[in-house]
Parts: C-alpha cells; sequence; structure tokens
C-alpha cells in the first residue's frame, strides 16, 4: 500500500465514519426505507399538572405545567417509604424492628393503618400501612422512629429531595396532611423522578406498591390506586387527596419491555385521576417504544493506530444505552462516529477518543464517548520511526 493510499484509508476510518447502527464493522449497506413516523398530538389531560416519561430513560413524553409547586396530599408518603428503605438499606433499620407508636401518631386524622397507642409494630407493618393504606399514622410513626420527631424527619425529606434533585419540593410533615398554617409542595417532575429513584434503587421492595390490599389489626382495607384493579399492566404507585390538592395520581406501568411512569395533580375526582392517568400511559405504550441502543463494552469500528506495538485498536461504547423513539423506526436511525484523524500510541483502555451520534429525522437522539476497548503500548523505534516516515510523506502528497 503506497503512502497516499495509506493516508487517505486512515482519513476514512478515523474520520467522519457512517455505519449501520448494530454493526461493529464499516461496510456499505442500503438501509431500509422505514415508514415515516406518524405520531399524533399528545392527549388532552384535565389536570393541573402532569408528566408521562419513559422510566428506562427518563425521556419525557409528555408534560404540562411540570415544575409547577403543588400541594401533593399523600404522594408525600412515596418519599417517606423511599426514606425508610434507604434506611434499611444502608443497615440503619431492619423490617423486623419494633417502632412505638406515639401518641401523636396515634392521633393521626385521615387515612389510617389503625395502630393502637403504646403499642410496638414492626417496620414492615408500617412501610406496607404507609404504601398501600395510605396510613397517616403509619407515616407519622415510622418518621419519629427514624429521625426523633416529624420536624427532624421533614428535614431528612428536604435533604433526600435535593440529592434527587427535586427542585420544587418542600416538606413540612410525613404524611402530606394540610394544615390551616401549611402545607408540602412537589411539583409533577419532582415526583416522576421519586418515582424513577423508587423503582430503580427499591427493585425488592418496590412490588409492594403493587399489592392490592393489606389487613392490620384485623381491619383489611384496599389499595386506593383503582388501576392496579383495571390495568394488568399497572403496578404503581400511590393516590393522593386533600381539598388543596384535589385527586392526585403517581402511577407506573410495564408493557412489552417498556416502563412508563406519570403524574396527575389536581383532577376533580377518583375516576379522574385514573381516567387520565390511562390516557397517558395508552398514548405512550401505542407510540412509542424503549430501544436498547448499545450494550456496554460494544465496539463499534476497528481504527488504525500509529507508532504502536499494534496496528489497530478497536473503539466503542463503555455503558449500555437505551433511548425512547417513535414505534417502528429503529431501522431508520443512522450513527455517525467522529474521531481524531490520526491515532498515536500509548493509548489506555478506556481512554476518549471521539464522540458516537445517533440521528433520527435529522435529531440527535443520543450522543456519547467513543473510548478505547483496550490499551495499546508504544512500538519499538523500528516502528515508530516507519510509522513517522509513513505519515510524513502521506501528508506531504496529500497537499
Amino acid at each position: 500500500m503506497s503512502a497516499e493510499s495509506t493516508h487517505n484509508y486512515a482519513k476514512i476510518v478515523s474520520g467522519m465514519i457512517k455505519f449501520p447502527l448494530l454493526l461493529a464493522v464499516i461496510v456499505s449497506v442500503n438501509f431500509s426505507i422505514a415508514a415515516p413516523a406518524i405520531v399524533p398530538r399528545p392527549p388532552e389531560i384535565a389536570a393541573s399538572s402532569y408528566i408521562l416519561l419513559d422510566a428506562k430513560t427518563g425521556q419525557i413524553l409528555i408534560e404540562e405545567n411540570a415544575d409547577e409547586a403543588l400541594p401533593p396530599a399523600s404522594l408525600t408518603k412515596i418519599m417517606t417509604a423511599y426514606i425508610v428503605v434507604e434506611e434499611i438499606l444502608s443497615g440503619n433499620l431492619s423490617l423486623r424492628d419494633k417502632v412505638h407508636i406515639s401518641e401523636k401518631a396515634w392521633r393521626m386524622e385521615g387515612s389510617k393503618t389503625f395502630v393502637g397507642v403504646d403499642t410496638q409494630v414492626e417496620v414492615e407493618d408500617l412501610l406496607r400501612g404507609i404504601i398501600i393504606q395510605s396510613g397517616n399514622d403509619a407515616s407519622v410513626a415510622m418518621a419519629e422512629h427514624i429521625a426523633g420527631t416529624e420536624e427532624a424527619f421533614a428535614d431528612m425529606m428536604n435533604q433526600y429531595a435535593e440529592v434527587l434533585g427535586m427542585s420544587q419540593s418542600f416538606f413540612m410533615n410525613a404524611s402530606g396532611l394540610d394544615t390551616e398554617l401549611y402545607y408540602n409542595t412537589m411539583s409533577a417532575r419532582d415526583l416522576s423522578l421519586l418515582a424513577r429513584a423508587t423503582i430503580n434503587r427499591h427493585a425488592e421492595f418496590y412490588p409492594i406498591y403493587s399489592e392490592r390490599e393489606f389487613t392490620y389489626n384485623d381491619i383489611r382495607q384496599t389499595n386506593r390506586n383503582s388501576l392496579l384493579f383495571r390495568d394488568r399492566n399497572v403496578d404503581g404507585m400511590k393516590t393522593g387527596w386533600t381539598d388543596a390538592a384535589g385527586y392526585c395520581l403517581v402511577a407506573s406501568s410495564e408493557r412489552d419491555g417498556m416502563r412508563l411512569i406519570s403524574v396527575v395533580m389536581g383532577t376533580a375526582s377518583e375516576e379522574a385521576r385514573a381516567v387520565e392517568t390511562q390516557k397517558l400511559l395508552t398514548y405512550g405504550f401505542r407510540y412509542f417504544e424503549t430501544h436498547k441502543l448499545y450494550d456496554s463494552n460494544q465496539v463499534l469500528t476497528n481504527v488504525p493506530v500509529w507508532s504502536g506495538a499494534q496496528n489497530f485498536v478497536d473503539l466503542g461504547i463503555e455503558d449500555e444505552v437505551y433511548i425512547t423513539i417513535p414505534r417502528g423506526q429503529a431501522e431508520a436511525m443512522t450513527a455517525t462516529v467522529d474521531v481524531d484523524e490520526t491515532i498515536r500510541a500509548p493509548l489506555d483502555n478506556g481512554q476518549i477518543m471521539g464522540v458516537v451520534k445517533v440521528v433520527l429525522d435529522n435529531n440527535i437522539l443520543y450522543q456519547g464517548d467513543v473510548v478505547t476497548m483496550q490499551a495499546v503500548e508504544q512500538g519499538g523505534i523500528l516502528k515508530r520511526f516507519i510509522d513517522w516516515i509513513t505519515l510524513f510523506f502521506g501528508n506531504l502528497f496529500s497537499g
């Protein structure tokens, strides 16, 4: 191979490389022509605020007033339960631990688990009471057990909110009950972040949100999330209602490998929050899909290396990549890799060498780092000299 042809080859494979999305080699491909994505406008949702997102990718499909801070009522208890589980996972708490029920917890109004004053109740029963029965008494009991007082627990809630990026949330109690002086605030976006963190971080405990009933103290109560009884794909999460908040619902549903999270706040009735949620979920599942773009450590291409102990290096993606796309559009996507024209050794394993971009209809769906998949040591003196001469004359003739 001549110096000029060698240089041109390097320029072709290490410049803007276009290749089929799922292949790891550079080949000439005739892409199949996919039908255009026909996605209708989102449905009208009768709620003060709402959001729908793909739980796997975090991609938002629909939103309206999603950053408005609103009273969340018992949706507050998703955070209360989240902290309980975090305490369990950290080893500070056990499901079998006994919790003392104070008079304050016992006297809580509204929805209750009906725990007895001055009794000892296991954490597991209180956690189910919070999630399934929306027990205000159970929420206060757990708050006092973890932090000493409900006020101190509310401070923990605000710190967790900050860590999770919930910028429009502020907590003053563990139950979500409104008073004449104050109420908690959360936004639909914040609730979706919290729901996603619960699903992803607390997989072992998340199935509690799908349980349809719980009996404590011989009192059987059904889950207030009516979608658990209507839609077999819905497996969570939590309802809420107060005069200030209206009827609210955070729901999650999984179908054909795709999980969606929806939040509706400020609807007019129990039936309305279920109906409006179903509209969001139906739209999301019908017109979108979660698509696995790359496996972890997937090789995308192989490019020349100059002055190295080996002549080529694999370039690829370190982590799994998922994206949300309109249904049926996977074949219409294209990918390009942009790396330096001339790559010289030595190279470390995992060294960033460029960027991969995945495009659909001129929109960038994904952009991420392309890294070396193995280390390349510097070659010997003779190898480095030969490569230097080759590059020198290649650059000379290309000019």
